[in-house]
Protein backbone atom coordinates (compact mmCIF):
# COMPACT_ATOMS: atom_id res chain seq x y z
CA UNK A 1 0.00 0.00 0.00
CA UNK A 2 3.03 2.49 0.30
CA UNK A 3 5.85 2.63 -1.36
CA UNK A 4 9.13 4.87 -1.06
CA UNK A 5 11.01 4.80 -4.27
CA UNK A 6 15.00 6.04 -4.48
CA UNK A 7 17.04 7.34 -7.40
CA UNK A 8 19.82 8.99 -7.56
CA UNK A 9 22.66 6.78 -6.90
CA UNK A 10 25.30 5.92 -9.21
CA UNK A 11 29.34 5.87 -9.80
CA UNK A 12 31.31 9.26 -8.75
CA UNK A 13 35.09 10.36 -8.55
CA UNK A 14 36.39 11.24 -5.46
CA UNK A 15 35.28 15.25 -4.69
CA UNK A 16 32.04 14.89 -7.16
CA UNK A 17 28.49 15.02 -5.88
CA UNK A 18 25.09 13.40 -6.30
CA UNK A 19 21.74 14.08 -5.29
CA UNK A 20 19.41 11.18 -4.13
CA UNK A 21 15.47 11.24 -3.83
CA UNK A 22 13.13 9.22 -2.18
CA UNK A 23 9.02 9.46 -3.34
CA UNK A 24 6.76 8.60 -0.76
CA UNK A 25 3.42 6.82 -2.68
CA UNK A 26 0.70 4.41 -1.68
CA UNK A 27 -1.72 5.39 0.72
CA UNK A 28 -0.26 8.11 2.91
CA UNK A 29 -2.38 10.40 5.49
CA UNK A 30 0.48 11.69 7.41
CA UNK A 31 4.42 11.60 7.21
CA UNK A 32 6.99 12.59 10.12
CA UNK A 33 10.55 12.48 10.25
CA UNK A 34 12.33 11.45 7.08
CA UNK A 35 15.40 9.87 7.33
CA UNK A 36 18.65 8.93 4.89
CA UNK A 37 20.31 5.54 6.12
CA UNK A 38 23.42 4.06 4.68
CA UNK A 39 25.40 0.57 5.05
CA UNK A 40 28.58 -0.39 3.52
CA UNK A 41 29.56 -4.11 3.40
CA UNK A 42 30.27 -5.62 6.55
CA UNK A 43 28.72 -2.74 8.45
CA UNK A 44 26.13 -1.86 10.09
CA UNK A 45 23.39 0.33 8.72
CA UNK A 46 23.62 4.05 10.38
CA UNK A 47 21.84 7.08 10.27
CA UNK A 48 23.63 9.85 8.02
CA UNK A 49 20.61 12.52 8.11
CA UNK A 50 17.36 12.84 9.70
CA UNK A 51 14.66 15.72 8.76
CA UNK A 52 11.23 16.67 10.73
CA UNK A 53 8.18 17.62 8.77
CA UNK A 54 8.87 21.44 10.04
CA UNK A 55 12.37 21.28 8.26
CA UNK A 56 14.30 20.62 11.25
CA UNK A 57 17.48 18.64 10.53
CA UNK A 58 20.30 15.84 12.28
CA UNK A 59 23.19 14.68 10.26
CA UNK A 60 26.39 12.11 11.56
CA UNK A 61 29.18 14.11 12.22
CA UNK A 62 31.57 12.17 8.81
CA UNK A 63 28.81 13.88 6.83
CA UNK A 64 28.19 17.04 8.60
CA UNK A 65 29.09 20.24 6.15
CA UNK A 66 29.06 18.03 2.97
CA UNK A 67 25.75 16.31 2.84
CA UNK A 68 22.28 18.21 3.10
CA UNK A 69 18.92 16.81 3.52
CA UNK A 70 15.52 18.40 2.46
CA UNK A 71 12.02 17.44 1.55
CA UNK A 72 9.09 18.68 -0.37
CA UNK A 73 6.15 18.13 1.69
CA UNK A 74 4.21 18.53 -1.06
CA UNK A 75 5.86 16.07 -3.01
CA UNK A 76 6.04 13.25 0.12
CA UNK A 77 9.40 13.60 -1.08
CA UNK A 78 13.16 13.56 0.61
CA UNK A 79 16.17 14.48 -1.20
CA UNK A 80 20.14 14.33 -0.21
CA UNK A 81 22.53 16.80 -1.76
CA UNK A 82 25.86 15.10 -1.35
CA UNK A 83 28.75 16.52 -2.35
CA UNK A 84 32.24 16.33 -2.09
CA UNK A 85 32.31 12.56 -2.05
CA UNK A 86 34.78 10.28 -0.41
CA UNK A 87 35.12 6.97 -0.83
CA UNK A 88 34.43 6.00 2.39
CA UNK A 89 30.30 7.35 1.80
CA UNK A 90 30.16 4.22 -0.71
CA UNK A 91 27.37 2.37 0.27
CA UNK A 92 23.55 1.15 -0.20
CA UNK A 93 21.87 3.94 0.88
CA UNK A 94 18.10 3.75 2.26
CA UNK A 95 15.53 6.49 2.70
CA UNK A 96 13.04 5.76 5.69
CA UNK A 97 9.71 7.59 6.25
CA UNK A 98 7.46 7.64 9.83
CA UNK A 99 4.31 7.73 8.24
CA UNK A 100 0.40 7.19 9.40
CA UNK A 101 -1.66 5.65 6.72
CA UNK A 102 -4.83 6.27 7.65
CA UNK A 103 -6.30 8.55 10.75
CA UNK A 104 -7.38 5.41 13.06
CA UNK A 105 -3.49 3.46 12.57
CA UNK A 106 -0.27 4.84 14.78
CA UNK A 107 2.63 5.71 12.88
CA UNK A 108 4.75 3.23 11.48
CA UNK A 109 8.78 3.16 9.79
CA UNK A 110 9.21 2.35 6.61
CA UNK A 111 11.88 1.41 4.49
CA UNK A 112 13.11 2.17 0.35
CA UNK A 113 14.30 -0.70 -1.75
CA UNK A 114 17.90 1.11 -1.22
CA UNK A 115 20.51 2.76 -4.26
CA UNK A 116 23.74 2.46 -4.74
CA UNK A 117 26.65 5.12 -4.14
CA UNK A 118 30.20 4.16 -5.41
CA UNK A 119 32.73 6.66 -4.49
CA UNK A 120 35.59 5.62 -6.61
CA UNK A 121 38.41 7.02 -9.46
Amino acid sequence: QVQLVESGGGLVQPGGSLRLACAASGRIFSIGAMAWYRQAPGKQRELVAAITPGGSTNYVDSVTGRFTISRDNAKNTVYLEMNSLKPEDTAVYYCNADLQTNILTNRKMYWGQGTQVTVSS
